[in-house]
């Protein structure tokens, strides 16, 4: 072999770059690997570490505690149900909300808005989600409970004041509704980044062909546009969930810190994460801190089972197209 190769230089150099190239490849597999690895390791630590917070709460209290509605540190009361419902119905607002808003700018910034648009406010809609929480925290108290308590709220109890989650309005405008739209200006900009890049990444060939056989711009994006992405859409849908699940500070200065679970989302309420986020500087008891490490193992599984339903819900779409 070697003397072959002394014989063929360029049979040589062929053999010295596909060497290279192995190496090269293993060295990325094991980077990949090692990535990974970290990844997951890093996941089974923290579950680790929330799993042993809890373990003093899990075992005084057991299940029992996602239905308790007390907490009361002082008196060793504790109970995740305000804050499951407080977390629950402000995320569920603000998809509701943002959902449709957020695709609808999408849509306008991927086929409908001229080019000069297109530069100037696709970088706007994606400079919400840089403004920290605690900016959008203060701006909720200062401006956005202000008018909400004063425009908003009437108004929908005005019209909708049979349904009950749309009761009075509060004289503070602080409330899980408040949130749920506070949360909205912080999703919004994340499925709108990605839906938008979703629908600029349908094939040309697609959109042309629906157009040579007649159809209009708004049959052409219902048709081919959705349908082709539908699967990217919805997983951009659940990591805003996973946005709004998760956020602490912006939440806690506009819910009101309510220790009662009420009907009508005017009212205050509480969250699963502003809740951990205030009370771990007022610590009086072991119970507490366990009791507050129950609540990060319940968002912790929620955030879990939000990336394992978007997971089902993008692989049995590819399914289906597979088989279409």
């Amino acid at each position: 072999m070697s003397v072959r190769a002394s014989l063929n230089p360029r049979a040589a150099a062929r053999g010295r770059v596909a060497m290279e190239g192995s190496l090269g490849d293993r060295i990325l597999r094991g980077l990949c690997i090692a990535a990974g690895l970290l990844a997951g390791g890093t996941l089974l630590a923290v579950a680790y570490q929330v799993i042993s917070g809890a373990r003093l709460s899990i075992s005084t209290f057991g299940l029992p505690f996602l239905v308790h509605s007390a907490w009361a540190p002082n008196l060793g009361h504790f109970g995740a149900a305000v804050m499951l419902y407080g977390t629950a119905v402000s995320s569920a607002i603000a998809l509701l909300i943002s959902t449709p808003v957020a695709i609808a700018i999408a849509i306008y910034l991927s086929m409908l808005a001229p080019r000069a648009v297109r530069i100037v406010v696709g970088p706007l809609v994606e400079m919400l989600a840089a403004i920290p929480s605690v900016i959008l925290g203060l701006w909720g108290i200062i401006v956005l409970a202000p008018f909400m308590q004063r425009h908003v709220e009437p108004a929908l109890h005005g019209v909708l004041g049979f349904i009950p989650i749309f009761g009075p309005a509060q004289t503070t405008g602080l409330g899980v509704f408040t949130a749920g739209v506070i949360l909205t200006v912080m999703v919004v900009p994340i499925i709108a980044s990605l839906s938008r890049d979703l629908f600029l990444s349908v094939p040309r060939e697609l959109t042309d062909a629906a157009e040579s056989v007649g159809a209009t711009r708004w049959e052409v994006i219902r048709g081919v546009v959705l349908p082709t992405t539908v699967s990217g859409v919805s997983a951009a849908i659940m990591l805003g969930l996973g946005r709004a699940l998760g956020e602490a500070i912006a939440v806690a200065s506009v819910i009101g810190a309510g220790n009662v679970v009420h009907v009508s989302t005017f009212e205050t309420g509480n969250s699963l994460a502003a809740r951990i986020a205030l009370d771990f500087a007022y610590i009086v008891s072991n119970l507490h801190t366990a009791s507050l490490f129950y609540l990060a193992l319940i968002l912790l599984v929620f955030g879990l089972l939000t990336n394992l339903i978007a997971r089902q819900i993008a692989s049995r779409y590819d399914v289906h197209r597979t088989f279409a």
